[in-house]
């Protein structure tokens, strides 16, 4: 991850939401906190009204996500996300979510993933969780030029749009590396970038123990936590963890849930 200094909060009308600044080399981007989203917000008028929250819903998805907001400025929320699916193991992993009530957000991956694995992809989308863009092959966008950067993210969304009847507004870059070219592109397809505030760097280690152990440290309030299910040691992990952090008092919404009632700005990125 490059470096993150945090910065003094300037005003709305100066600044926007308060932030952390990316450093990359002579790069510098903003990232904006879910609290301030919200709060910048409510000050702008917006509330928490049913029809506006992301987890009113009905039907299948109700199994998941419930019909009752959630105002994570009362509810102590933690966004839990999953990079690189689906997988083979990500259908054992709905089931645990739906068992759990649990929405998350999904990150998901064209080429060998989102092809190949396409009925998980409509399941868990049916079952109340967040489709997200984590582009076709999974390149370094900050190495690709405009147009390649555009074609990783543009069949991933059209992918997705046509499996779900809709297109994701949230990606996140591969190693959460960003550049102006990756916001200007971002901003252009209607995509926030998103980041995170727990890993387990799961990719390292199948010790699901460990990636336990991990993630549960790192965890707190307003945190979006990064894991993979395409790895053999994390899926095992995740009824550790739900368990653990319910009884932690933290309430699990998708990642444009806890921003709300914000609603993530196209090439903005969001890091807790």
């Amino acid at each position: 991850m490059p470096e993150i200094r945090r910065k003094t909060r300037l005003g709305a009308a100066v600044a926007g939401a308060s932030a952390l600044t990316l450093t990359l080399g002579a790069c510098t981007l903003e990232t904006t906190a879910p609290a301030d989203a919200r709060s910048d917000a409510r000050e702008n008028g917006k509330s928490l009204a049913a029809d506006q929250n992301p987890r009113r819903t009905t039907g299948a998805q109700s199994a998941v996500v419930g019909t009752e907001p959630v105002d994570c400025e009362k509810a102590k929320c933690i966004a839990m996300t999953f990079d690189g699916g689906p997988g083979k193991d990500t259908p054992k992993l709905l089931d645990t979510l739906k068992k759990e009530k649990v929405p998350v957000t999904f990150f998901l991956l064209g080429k060998k993933h989102i092809v190949k694995y396409p009925q998980v992809v409509k399941r868990l989308s049916d079952e109340g969780h967040e489709v997200a863009n984590h582009t076709w092959t999974h390149k370094r966008l900050d190495t690709l030029t405009r147009d390649e950067i555009r074609r990783e993210l543009l069949l991933t969304q059209n992918a997705l749009e046509k499996l779900t009847g809709k297109k994701p507004g949230l990606m996140r870059p591969p190693q959460g590396r960003i550049n102006d070219d990756v916001t200007a592109v971002s901003k252009e397809l209607g995509l926030a970038q998103i980041l995170w505030s727990a890993t387990a760097k799961d990719f390292s280690t199948n010790d699901s123990a460990l990636i336990r152990k991990r993630i549960l440290k790192q965890s707190s309030r307003d945190g979006i936590i990064l894991l993979h299910d395409i790895y053999d040691g994390t899926v095992p992990a995740v009824p550790g963890i739900i368990t653990e952090l319910k009884k932690r008092g933290y309430t699990f919404v998708t990642v444009s849930q806890l921003l709300a009632p914000a609603k993530a700005n196209p090439g903005e990125i969001y890091r807790p």
